[in-house]
C-alpha cells in the first residue's frame, strides 16, 4: 500500500441522507380540516383559528398555512414573533396578537400587518403615537378584564376607555374581547359572570352611537359548553387540534386528534427480579422481565411525570413505563411473557390497532392539563404532516 495515500474510511451519509430520528410528531391535516369544519357548525359564527405556542405543538407555519387554505377567517397568536414569523411565511390572513405588548413593539406590530391587543389607555397612546410615527393606522382590539386579572381594563372602568379608542385618530378599533377563566368546567358560575360583565362593557358602544366592533369572548370551552359566549366570533384553541380542555371534559362533538406521538424500539434486555431500573433506583420488576428502550424523554417534552405512571402501546398492546423518565429515553415493561423487537413502533399519543391513549390520558397521567403536554413537545422532536393519507413536504 503506498504510505502516502490515506487509508478510506467508511463512507459518511451525506446530511440530506441521514434520516429522521425515529421519534417524531404526525400531523393529521384532515383531522385539522374536519375540526375546523365541525366548530364553525356549531359555533355558526367566524371562527379565529388559534395557533400560538407553535399551534399547540402541531407546527406554527405548516398549521397556518392549511387552515388559511380551508379558509378560516383569522388566525390567534400570543406574540409579535409568532405572528411576524407567519408574515414571512406567507400568511395573509388577519392575525391578533394577543399577548399583552410593550411599547416599542408598536412600530413592528403596525409595519408587519398585526392586529394589536390594547389593554389600556396607556397601550393606546404608545400604539397612536407609532402609527402617527409610521403615517398608518393601526387595527386593535379592545382587551376587558372581567374576572380572569390578567390583561385588560377592568369592565366596570371600561367606558373612558373605549370612548378614547373610538376617539382615536390613528387606531382603527376592530374587535373587543375578553378571556374565560373557567369555561372548561360546565357547571362554574364563573362564565356567566364574566358573559355579563362583558356585555355591559360593550354596551358603552351603543352609548356613544358608534357601531359594535366584533365581539369575541368564546375560547374552546366556550365553544364547546356555554352557547350564549359564541357572540360575533369564537378563538378554538386546543378544540382546534381534537383535544378537550380538561381530561375530564365532555363534548358530543365529533372532534379528531391531529397529533400523533410515536418512536421506535431502540433496545431490548431481560431484567432480573428485583434489579432497579433508571435513575434513583425508584422500581424494579418483582419476576424477571422484559424491558424495551424508547428513545424520547424530558428533554422533548415528554413529562417526566409519567415515571412509573404512564403507558406506551408497543404490538397494540399497553405497556407501562418503568422507572424514571430520562432526558433522552425511557424504559417501558413488556412483563414476563411480552414480545418487542429493536425498530417496533411506540405509540405514546395516537392509536395503534384497537388500543388509543388520548394526549387528555397523558395529562391524567402525569397530574396536568392536555395543554401543557401539547405544547410541552419541543421542536427537537421532528413534525410530519400527513394530508389525504399521504406524506407531504413541511411548506
Amino acid at each position: 500500500m503506498d504510505p502516502e495515500r490515506p487509508v478510506p474510511g467508511p463512507p459518511v451519509a451525506r446530511a440530506d441522507e441521514v434520516g429522521q430520528r425515529p421519534t417524531r410528531i404526525r400531523v393529521d391535516l384532515d383531522a385539522l380540516s374536519h375540526n375546523l369544519r365541525v366548530l364553525r357548525a356549531h359555533a355558526g359564527v367566524p371562527v379565529m383559528g388559534v395557533v400560538k405556542a407553535n399551534a399547540y405543538g402541531h407546527g406554527l407555519v405548516p398549521v397556518a398555512r392549511h387552515l388559511q387554505a380551508q379558509g378560516v377567517d383569522q388566525l390567534g397568536v400570543a406574540f409579535l414573533e409568532e405572528g411576524v414569523a407567519l408574515r414571512r411565511a406567507g400568511i395573509t390572513l388577519p392575525i391578533l396578537v394577543m399577548g399583552g405588548i410593550f411599547g416599542p413593539q408598536a412600530a413592528a406590530l403596525i409595519a408587519e400587518d398585526l392586529e394589536i391587543t390594547v389593554s389600556s389607555i396607556d397601550k393606546l397612546r404608545q400604539v397612536e403615537a407609532a402609527a402617527e410615527a409610521l403615517g398608518r393606522r393601526a387595527t386593535i382590539h379592545l382587551k376587558i378584564d372581567t374576572g380572569m386579572e390578567r390583561i385588560g381594563v377592568h369592565s366596570y372602568h371600561a367606558g373612558p376607555f373605549i370612548e378614547a379608542a373610538v376617539a382615536s385618530r390613528w387606531c382603527t378599533v376592530k374587535g373587543v374581547y375578553s378571556h374565560l377563566a373557567c369555561s372548561d368546567e360546565p357547571d362554574s358560575p364563573m362564565t356567566a359572570r364574566q358573559l355579563a360583565r362583558f356585555l355591559e362593557a360593550c354596551a358603552h358602544f351603543d352609548r356613544l352611537g358608534v357601531p359594535m366592533p366584533i365581539r369575541h369572548l368564546a375560547n374552546s370551552g366556550g365553544l364547546l359548553n356555554f352557547p350564549d359566549t359564541r357572540l360575533d366570533l369564537v378563538r378554538p384553541g386546543i378544540a382546534l387540534y381534537g383535544v378537550l380542555p380538561d381530561p375530564d371534559s365532555r363534548t358530543t362533538l365529533d372532534l379528531r386528534p391531529a397529533m400523533s406521538l410515536l418512536s421506535q424500539v431502540v433496545y431490548f434486555k431481560v431484567v432480573p427480579a428485583g434489579q432497579p431500573v433508571s435513575y434513583g433506583a425508584t422500581w424494579a420488576p418483582a419476576v424477571d422481565t422484559r424491558m424495551v428502550t424508547i428513545p424520547i424523554g424530558y428533554g422533548d417534552g415528554f413529562p417526566r411525570a409519567l415515571s412509573s405512571r404512564g403507558e406506551v402501546l408497543l404490538r397494540g398492546q399497553r405497556r407501562p413505563i418503568a422507572g424514571r423518565i430520562c432526558m433522552d429515553q425511557f424504559m417501558a415493561d413488556l412483563g414476563p411473557d411480552g414480545t418487542a423487537y429493536n425498530e417496533d413502533e411506540a405509540v405514546l399519543i395516537g392509536r395503534q390497532g384497537d388500543q388509543g391513549i388520548r394526549c387528555e390520558d397523558v395529562a391524567r397521567a402525569a397530574g396536568t392539563i392536555p395543554y401543557e403536554i401539547l405544547v410541552g413537545l419541543n421542536t427537537r422532536i421532528p413534525r410530519e404532516y400527513f394530508l389525504h393519507g399521504s406524506l407531504v413536504p413541511e411548506a
